[in-house]
């Protein structure tokens, strides 16, 4: 499962979830940890299972807290409840993840209605245990929550900083086949900043990026979606392969290796995402 972009919107701010419905991202996820301060999470979490049992609006997700804290156990148990009561919700977004053991008690505790899980990987300790959690069942993806990595490293945010963990995790999410998300940008302003990076991961096999600003939303996915000539010649390669019929496939000359059939169908595959603004 792959998102172009996700745009997270604060669980304390209800007036603002039909606004992030609107803003064009491929998922909203309502924040209950970062954005919601210790003081308001009991009345955000029960605004945000109203809303997942009402709504209708297209694709939403839930951050839940860390569950090694009191208010990540009381969001599971909540969300348990409002989704065997019909709510309905697209992923559960786990943060601080540092083992694979806590991913199979939370399924446990969930159930058979257990939505598709998204942890967020952003300590050395979650980065160590990394390959493990990315073959674990019921994963949809993993995000890479760089800033916390960062402040438990004692590192900036820098390129050079965040590359090793970056690249990790693209090397495991592809050998379990499942998706992968950016950090957000976190300065909303720099529009050009936030395309050069987000440029920057998708070369490295990124397939999409968290936003915290609907501003964020088009630029992400402008580049994560390929360009007319991109789809064209992805489907020049599918077509031709599939023309040789098994047999040695050229086009223009070059000779056209499973491989690259692969890398042309998954731009055909992001084109379609872009065209329905959906996860296939």
């Amino acid at each position: 499962m792959t998102y172009r972009s996700l745009l997270f919107v604060p669980g304390s701010r209800p007036e603002r979830f039909a606004k992030a419905q609107a803003a064009g991202a491929d998922i909203v996820c309502i924040d209950l940890e970062d954005a919601v301060v210790p003081e308001a999470k009991l009345e955000a979490r029960a605004v945000v299972l109203a809303y997942l049992k009402a709504q209708t609006a297209g694709p939403c997700g839930v951050r839940i807290n860390s569950l090694r804290t009191a208010d990540g156990l009381a969001d599971v148990l909540a969300v348990t409840e409002a989704l065997s009561q019909g709510a309905s919700l697209a992923m559960l977004m786990v943060p601080k993840l540092e083992s694979v053991q806590e991913l199979a008690l939370l399924r446990s505790v969930v159930g058979k209605g257990c939505p598709p899980l998204w942890p967020i990987i952003e300590s050395a300790a979650g980065l160590k245990a990394a390959w493990e959690i990315c073959a674990a069942p019921g994963l949809g993806g993993i995000l890479f929550g760089g800033v916390d990595y960062a402040a438990d490293l004692g590192s900036d945010m820098g390129w050079d900083a965040l590359f090793l963990a970056r690249s990790s995790l693209a090397v495991a999410c592809a050998r379990s086949g499942i998706g992968l998300l950016d950090v957000p940008y976190l300065d909303i302003a720099d529009e050009s900043g936030l395309r050069e990076e987000t440029t920057r991961v998708k070369a490295m096999g990124f397939q999409g990026r968290a936003c915290i600003h609907p501003a964020q939303v088009a630029p992400v996915n402008g580049v994560f979606s390929p360009s007319p000539s991109q789809i064209a010649q992805a489907q020049r390669v599918v077509d031709a392969f599939a023309a040789a019929k098994g047999n040695a496939a050229l086009l223009d000359g070059k000779m056209i290796e499973l491989p690259v059939v692969r890398s042309a169908q998954r731009i055909l595959d992001s084109a379609a995402r872009a065209q329905n603004g959906k996860t296939l």
